[in-house]
This record gives structure tokens, sequence and C-alpha cells, in this order.
């Protein structure tokens, strides 16, 4: 008993992440982290800003292919430098580490953790309809996110099995949408025509939100078996079969309830199924919502852990975060951390829920800065490290990466103009990183870079 007790506390001291999920784990955590809540609500949206049927469905096909181009340059750069820390470890190599401490930073503190919390709501709000009791949505929320701290906690092993679960039912659930959709006679003409405004740049703000989370795989290509390809394959599999999701969803929306009504609707899946199934339409539509929000805010904590524990491993001020549980094979610390966070952002958001969605808001800009970064880190360091092996190369370099570049760009302005003034408070969260990071790399300046 003792030894074992020994061993584990050595291996929660030096562990590390081995191979430990099969391709279809990882297919699962992509799909559960982009099927969120949001191809059950942004399709309105986009129809409101496009003109037409067409352009409905272009802006979802835009979506995919540009998730596609910045899906190739992500399994490049995670092909040549697999790591935990995904994509904080390319900024690392690439534009140094004041950049990187400020990515990890702003992961921390608001994107991720925000994620969590937003998606408890939408958890607890659902749940709380069911269960007949609508004051319930903040306590059922912070249990969402207590709860999946602590499966996170227990274990890999549990928390890929729930992710598996989840995703499966989430796919069914959107399927049977889908099929709803075409099962239904075309809808009648609506009554009165609801008028576009048509802007397709916005429409495609809402379209690349729906599309987010697939760039959390890398932070488990350490844990991906089957060679430093398996990361690409993942990808692309993940993300053509959430592009025809998107796209069939689109079309079965369209043809069972129409353009205008689909523009005017606030919750469009609830709105196809009732006309469908009934009142238990209704009941139906909310435990798929559920079940997307469940999936997504455990992939985000599982994934968003593994850039916690390399921020840890690179600095001594935050080295508790870098201990790797070999029994739980799951960096444990920096799960409770991330789940504690999430916890005090319920808590903020169930005393000021207008405030908590700014919050959610003022975080864009911050996180298509750095997604643009990350863009641009390929492009450096294939210049600067040509030698290096690539089992993977994007194709059509550098068009590929261009376009992946260029669409960052539009949607770091597009998010800029968005928010606002929330913008500020934004800029103001990531700021609240410089002093820390000034003591970090002060402390860490006579260790050598882990990109050396």
């Amino acid at each position: 008993m003792g030894a074992g007790g020994t061993s584990a506390r050595r291996g929660d001291r030096d562990g590390a992440p081995r191979p430990s999920l099969a391709r279809h784990d990882a297919i699962a955590l992509v799909l559960g982290i982009v099927i969120g809540a949001g191809i059950f609500r942004a399709p309105s949206a986009v129809a409101a800003s496009a003109p037409d049927a067409a352009a409905i469905l272009a802006a979802w096909i835009a979506g995919g292919v540009v998730s596609l181009a910045g899906a190739m340059c992500y399994a490049e750069l995670a092909a040549a430098y697999p790591h935990a820390g995904g994509d904080y470890h390319f900024l690392t190599r690439a534009l140094g580490r004041p950049i990187a401490f400020l990515f990890a930073w702003a992961r921390l503190t608001v994107i991720p953790t925000g994620s969590v919390a937003m998606l408890g709501f939408v958890f607890g709000d659902y749940a709380a309809d069911l269960l007949g009791a609508p004051r319930a949505s903040g306590p059922l929320a912070a249990a969402l996110v207590v709860t999946l701290t602590l499966v996170n906690a227990a274990g890999l092993r549990v928390a890929r099995r729930l992710q598996n679960l989840l995703t499966v039912a989430l796919v069914l659930g959107l399927v049977a949408v889908i099929v709803t959709g075409f099962a239904l006679p075309p809808a009648p003409p609506a009554a009165a025509h609801v008028p576009a405004r048509p802007a397709f740049g916005l429409a495609m703000v809402f379209v690349l939100l729906a599309y987010g989370g697939w760039n959390e795989a890398a932070y488990v290509s350490t844990e991906l078996r089957g060679g430093r390809r398996a990361i690409a394959i993942t990808l692309v599999v993940s993300l053509l079969l959430v592009t025809v999701l998107y796209v069939l969803a689109n079309v079965a929306y369209l043809r069972g309830l129409g353009v205008d009504r689909v523009r005017e609707s606030s919750a469009v899946a609830a709105d196809l199924l009732a006309r469908g199934l009934g009142p238990a339409g209704a009941a139906a539509i909310a435990a798929i919502v559920i079940a997307a929000a469940v999936t997504s805010a455990n992939a985000t904590l599982l994934m968003g852990s593994r850039l916690v524990w390399a921020f840890g491993r690179d600095f001594p001020l935050f080295g508790s975060l870098g201990r790797w549980s070999e029994r739980a094979s799951s960096p444990v610390n920096a799960v409770l951390l991330q789940g504690a966070i999430a916890l005090a952002l319920v808590g903020l958001g169930t005393l000021s829920r207008r405030g908590f969605e700014a919050m959610v808001a003022y975080t864009a800009p911050v996180f298509w800065l750095f997604f643009l970064l990350t863009g641009i880190s390929l492009f450096v360091l294939r210049r600067r490290d040509p030698a290096a092996a690539r089992p993977f190369r994007v194709p059509l370099y550098p068009a590929t990466p261009a376009v992946f570049c260029a669409a960052c760009a539009f949607l770091l302005w597009s998010s800029l103009v968005h928010a606002g003034p929330g913008a500020i408070a934004g800029v103001a969260v990531l700021a609240t990183g410089l002093a820390p990071m000034w003591l970090s790399l002060r402390r860490a300046q006579a260790r050598p870079s882990p990109a050396a």
C-alpha cells in the first residue's frame, strides 16, 4: 500500500501524456466540442444576414472550407511538433515565450473557462425548463461544472467513455432533426415576408462560431495512437462530418420551415421538431441541446486542461499546474483550477446574466487574434525550421494557410466591430497577464527555452 502510494505520488510529479486515445476517441472529442448549441441557434442569425437560401447554404459550405483550411495548418504543426500544449507550444516556438504566455493566460482565465460556464447555463436553462423550475438554472449550471470537473479529475478513461457516449447521442439527435426536416412536406409560404439585411460578413461570424472548437484537437496530439499523421486524419474526418451534418441540417430547416420562418425563429430546431412531432418535439430538442451542452463542456474541460499543464511545466511560478497524474492519465491540478474558475464565472453569471453574456462576447477578439497568430506561426516555422520532419504538410501551401489567416483577420475585425466597447474589456483581461508574465519570465530566465 505504502509503495503504491509512493509510486502514485511519483507518477503525479513526473508523469507525462502517453498515447492512450484511439482515432475514434479523438474524432468523438472533436465532434463533441464543435457540434455544440451553435447549430441549433446560429441558423436563424445566418438566414437573417443572407439574401436567399442559396446564399445561406453557401455560407455554411464556406465555413466548412475555412475550417478545413485552418485544420490543415494545425495538422501540419501538430504532426511536426506534437505537444500537449497545442497552439501554445506552436506560438512558443514561432513567436517567443511572451506571446505564448499571454495566450496561455487568456486560455487559463477567460476563453475555455468562459465557454464551460456558458455551456453550463445552456444546460441549466433547458434542464430547468424540463424540470419546471425556471429559477434552478444557476444551480444546475454549477452542478454540471462540478460534475464534469470531478469526472475529468477521476481520469481520462472515465471522461473518454462519457464523451463517446454523449457524442453518439448528440449526433443521433442532430440526425433526427435532419430526418424530420426531410420527411416533412415542404413548408407553405409564410403569411408575411421577413426581409433580410444582407451582410455576408456577419453571417460568416455566426457560421464560424458554430464551427469553432476543432483546434482543441491539437492538445491531445501526444495522446493519440497511430503516429503523427493520425492528428491530420482525425481533423479532416471530423470536419468533413461536421460540414456534411451542418449543411444537411440547414437544408432540413429551410425545407421544413421555409426561409422566412427560419429568419424569424429564435429556436429553429425546436420549431422544426414541433411541426413534425407536436408538443413532444419541444422536449426532444431540449434533450438534444442538453446533450450538446454537456458534450461540448466536457470536451472543452478535457482538452483545455492539457494547455494549462504545458503552461505550468514551462513557468515555475505556475509549476503546480504542470503535474501529470499517471493514475488518472490527466493533469488533475489543471482540471481542478479550470473547474474552479468556470464555477466562479457561473456565480458571476447567476448574479448578472447579461453581464456574463457580454463577457463571453468580449473574449472573441482575443480568441481570433491568437488564432491569426497561430496561422502566422506556420509560415514562420516553415522558414525558420525547414529541416524539421513534417509527416503531414498542408496542401496547396502557401495558399491554404493564407486563406486561413485572411479569414482570422476578417473575424478579428468583425468581432471588434460586433463587440464594440466590450473589446476594451477583453483587452483588459488579457492585460492582467502582463505582470505575472514579467515575473515568470524573470524567474525562468536562467532556464533553457522549451522550444530550443
